[in-house]
């Protein structure tokens, strides 16, 4: 045994014993990267912080038993400054034991004696440490993690902030409505990784793009950063292209960087088959008249308003596929064809004249093939 961090005593590389007693002592273990934790094989990952803080952003898979809710934290935080910390603490113990004796009747009431969870909280303290002694008392293999959440965002931030990224980026491009989302989902099939960052932020990546509400920033940092843990770094990624924002999601710098001078894949499909293409791909929007009307008028800045009332009659009247090719031909192709112009990048083209479902997976396989002729991987 030899000392660690702050004089506690360690057991191999990466432990230290944080609490716990006789055979119930409580392991830390520390992360020294993103893809340390699968390979821990927890069985659960608890975050026992309050549900805001969980809500905000959370590591891959945990679940969220708070040892205080939000209402409870903040108060006890307002004791520990304007009573005493002994006062505000004395509370909290109430809190945790009530708060962990509705866990274990509840959530946790099914978990088998040899359950090897991970418990953590914001810096790996107090909440963490209450919690995983009482789990501990019982039997369960628990451990905490050295840091908390902090130190997985501080790997996080690490990855997405100051890492280049490993594996060579191929950007998958193509004017709007050529199908890109799905090719690119349909490639790890022909032996090829990706990044969907469309799936990650979870939006289409345009005005019309929406499909509800989107993670944080941190927890989209967070997912990216999990997904470039998981490359190959000997073969190629292909990511769609974006601008540097998804929705309201900013794209990290390193992953950006890579972005702007990686080779593209372009699929070159007519206008009438991009139209056909998005009537279908966008359907709950149609399905919703009031919000596809209320998205045409977010375009009114740039576009005539006899433009804009072309477009919400075209809504109006059902004529989705007359109303994509409108607004591709009016807004979106001007705008990438500009946006194009200016880069000098290593280009392949893929010519296709069909974007219907059966077709996708053919022109995957070329997309595949294009991608290893770019990079010769």
């Amino acid at each position: 045994m030899r000392s660690g961090v702050g004089g506690s005593p360690t057991l191999g590389v990466g432990w230290h014993l944080s609490a716990g007693s006789g055979n119930s002592c409580l392991m830390a273990i520390t992360l020294t990267s993103l893809a340390d934790l699968d390979a821990h094989g927890f069985d659960d990952i608890i975050d026992v912080r309050a549900p805001a803080e969980f809500a905000e952003d959370h590591l891959p898979g945990a679940i969220n038993l708070p040892v205080l809710d939000d209402e409870e934290r903040a108060r006890v935080g307002t004791i520990y400054k304007q009573v005493s910390p002994f006062t505000a603490r004395k509370l909290g113990a109430a809190l945790v034991a009530r708060n962990a004796a509705k866990h274990l009747e509840e959530t946790l009431a099914d978990r088998p004696g040899g359950w090897r969870p991970l418990v953590y909280c914001w810096r790996g303290g107090q909440r963490s440490g209450s919690f995983a002694t009482i789990l501990g008392q019982i039997g369960w293999r628990v451990e905490t993690l050295a840091g908390g959440y902090k130190a997985w965002r501080g790997l996080v931030i690490e990855a997405v902030y100051d890492t280049p990224v490993r594996s060579p980026v191929v950007v998958l491009d193509g004017n709007t409505g050529s199908a890109k989302t799905e090719i690119l989902n349909l490639l790890p099939g022909f032996g090829v990784q990706v990044i969907d960052l469309e799936g990650l932020a979870r939006h289409r990546g345009s005005l019309f793009g929406s499909v509800g509400e989107q993670p944080s920033q941190k927890a989209f940092e967070g997912a990216l950063a999990a997904a470039l843990a998981g490359l190959d770094p000997a073969r190629p990624v292909v990511v769609e292209a974006e601008s540097s924002k998804i929705g309201e999601r900013r794209l990290p710098p390193e992953i950006w960087k890579a972005m702007v001078v990686a080779p593209r894949v372009a699929i070159a499909a007519p206008r009438a088959a991009r139209a056909e293409y998005l009537a279908r791909a966008y359907g709950d929007l149609t399905a919703d008249a009031a919000r596809l009307a209320a998205t045409v008028e977010l375009l009114r800045h740039m576009q005539p308003a006899e433009v804009i009332a072309e477009w919400q009659a075209l809504a109006g009247a059902g004529e989705f596929v007359a109303l994509a090719d409108s607004l591709m031909e009016r807004h979106y192709d001007p705008r990438y064809g500009k946006h194009r112009a200016r880069m000098a990048v290593p280009l392949a083209e893929v010519a296709v004249a069909d974007l219907s479902p059966g077709a996708l997976p053919a022109i995957a396989a070329e997309v595949a093939k294009a991608v290893r002729g770019l990079v010769g991987r």
